[in-house]
């Protein structure tokens, strides 16, 4: 597990993919880390696409419940994809969560992408968090992570031009290091290549 204090409230932690023995290739390297959110938004703790370290769950989940007790904060978990629904049934249950975005936190839906994605931008910290739409291409940028089943591609290319409109600074990928600075100029590269 690696945990990753990328601003006040904002942090990004991976654990290893329940299926990383079968680990496909997926064109640029891609480990096979998941990449989780934790912010504390004004209003809640919003824990995004979140996986349990194996191994270290007990000593995870110590440190998550002394944060929440801290904040006194309701939980809110969102999914950037149905897939990714491993840890967070535990986690809802354990802390009475919710699937509410707060306000600080806006919602693109992913069109033209293989099934229902969503890409989470976190405005205060201009932060944006996204499914495997975008991985990291192990040179401090972005790749698409191109899949024969995409729905529409020409809707994708629509989808991903408006949201490369945001005032991005972070580009948070479930797999693959993060962008940690100009994140908009990361999206529109890898959104022309």
């Amino acid at each position: 597990m690696d945990v990753r204090r990328l601003a006040d409230g904002l942090w990004r932690w991976t654990a290893p993919h329940p299926n990383a023995a079968d680990w496909p290739d997926w064109g640029p390297p891609v480990p096979p880390e998941v990449g989780c959110v934790y912010y504390e938004a004004p209003d809640a703790v919003v824990l995004i696409d979140p996986l349990l370290p194996a191994g270290e769950e007990e000593e995870f989940l110590a440190y998550l419940d002394r944060d929440l007790e801290r904040l006194g904060l309701p939980v809110s978990i969102l999914l950037t994809a149905v897939w990714h629904e491993r840890s967070a049934a535990v986690l809802r249950e354990r802390y009475r969560a919710d699937d509410r975005a707060p306000e600080s936190v806006e919602v693109y839906p992913v069109e033209g992408a293989p099934e229902e994605q969503l890409a989470y931008f976190i405005r205060p910290h201009r932060a944006l968090v996204v499914a495997e739409v975008f991985v990291g291409d192990g040179h401090g940028g972005l790749a698409l992570a191109p899949s024969p089943a995409l729905a529409d591609p020409s809707a994708l290319d629509r989808s991903l031009r408006a949201i490369a409109q945001l005032p991005v600074e972070l580009v948070l990928v479930s797999h693959g290091e993060p962008v940690l600075e100009n994140g908009r100029r990361a999206i529109e590269v890898a959104v022309s290549n």
